[in-house]
């Protein structure tokens, strides 16, 4: 991490996306203090003056961004095809040790802020701590803890079980005295053994108190569903944003999409985090082997068929109005914690223009989130958290593969060029 030496830095690149959609800003100098924002100069203007010795990186041929957010990924997990039940045998310790690997992995990609959508026990906090204390370099973390779930619920290994109503508003309070940021509650079983993914976890009144209960003590709730049903139940419980949003019927991962629940998303406003990399990388890594078993060959062939499902249900609910937040569920199974930006690619074959595709990553991500007032975009007063990429991502998304320069407020922690005392013309 190189912070700068006069905590001022100078930014001059050749295009810059602030995340919001806008259009870009030519030439522009953004002009950093004390890890935040203060200026941004179109057209290669100087703007106000800046101590002599101030670090000045040229970046001319560039493109500057925000960081990049992740919005759903699990730190504790390998993402490198480890059944789920044989990682969470591991002692904390050795955990604690992928998490901080993990996030170092994601911020070299440019993603300066990671959505942990659960970890085992304190795992994740210990993470943050660890990171404020100093020892550990890594994204900004929006953390959930353990995620809540039923009695041998899907992720029941992280420790948040719970059940009945009063059941579920001591769990709030109990992670909330924890210190998490928000609240994660499984209202349909998942990839766990033994869950159900094509029916509701919870009862409506089971989940309406936990929702209630969180924002009691404001928090915001995320919930994981992959039903009809439990969508139905989630936004009538109030959440604030819901994860995957797929519609499952049955065991065999067959889907049926249902337009009046796509609708009532929309007029509630709920962002939804599609985590398309999923099926992605499931079927890269399968189709990779030379040879396969049959049971292999049916587990692609189900992925295959699951991925194009939840495209098409991504680009039905993106006609709908729904608004789409980019997360990868980065660790589960074979999903990387760089591979954000193969979401984005996802997210533009579901129907997305390249900018939305962006803002899905950034603004969009962090409004969702709550800490829009904080990071997301570039804008004076936000956190310096921005990258610069060689050429245009709204004309070809994969420059964002390659960042050239990664910012976290306002140090580099990622290559950068060389820096100059001054810039001429100032």
């Amino acid at each position: 991490m190189l912070p700068a030496r006069s905590g001022w830095t100078v930014l001059r690149a050749s295009r810059l996306i602030d995340g919001t959609g806008t259009p870009p800003v030519a030439d522009p100098t953004i002009v950093v203090r004390d890890g935040r924002i203060c200026e941004i100069v179109p057209g290669g203007g100087a703007g106000s003056r800046w101590p002599p010795d101030a670090d000045v990186l040229d970046l001319r041929g560039q493109t500057l961004l925000p960081g990049l957010i992740d919005a759903h990924v699990h730190l504790v997990l390998p993402g490198d095809g480890t059944p789920f039940e044989t990682t969470v045998r591991e002692p904390q310790g050795v955990l604690a040790i992928a998490a901080a690997e993990n996030a170092r992995r994601a911020l070299a990609a440019g993603i300066t802020t990671l959505r942990d959508c659960g970890g085992m026990r304190e795992t994740t906090l210990d993470l943050r701590r660890a990171q404020h204390l100093g020892g550990v370099v890594g994204p900004r973390l929006h953390l959930c803890g353990r995620p809540i779930t039923i009695t041998g619920g899907h992720c029941w290994y992280f420790g948040g079980e719970a059940d009945g109503i009063e059941g579920m508003r001591a769990a709030v309070r109990g992670l909330v005295k924890s210190g998490v940021d928000y609240i994660k509650i499984m209202a349909t079983g998942g990839g766990t053994v033994g869950t159900m993914s094509w029916r509701p976890s919870y009862t409506a009144e089971e989940l309406r108190a936990a929702v209630e209960e969180a924002h009691r003590l404001g928090r915001r709730v995320g919930v994981h569903s992959l039903c009809g049903a439990a969508t139905r139940q989630t936004l009538d419980a109030g959440a604030d944003q819901i994860e995957h949003a797929n519609f499952l019927i049955d065991p065999e991962g067959r889907q049926k999409f249902e337009p009046e629940v796509a609708d009532a998303i929309a007029r509630a406003g709920t962002p939804v985090t599609t985590t398309l990399s999923v099926g992605h990388y499931v079927i890269e890594a399968l189709s990779a082997k030379d040879r396969r078993t049959p049971e292999e060959q049916a587990t692609l062939e189900r992925w295959r068929r699951m991925l194009q499902n939840n495209l098409d249900q991504a680009g039905r609910l993106r006609a709908a109005g729904v608004r789409l937040i980019a997360g990868t569920d980065a660790g589960w199974r074979f999903t990387p914690f760089d591979g954000l930006v193969a979401e984005m690619e996802l997210l533009c074959e579901a129907g997305a223009a390249a900018g939305e595709a962006i803002a899905a990553a950034t603004s969009a991500a962090a409004d969702a989130m709550g800490i829009a007032a904080e990071t997301g975009t570039l804008r004076v007063g936000l956190a310096a958290d921005i990258i610069s990429v060689a050429g245009d991502p709204l004309a070809d998304l994969t420059v964002l593969r390659r960042p050239e320069m990664v910012m976290l407020a306002g140090s580099i922690v990622h290559g950068g060029p060389g820096t100059q005392g001054a810039v001429a013309g100032r």
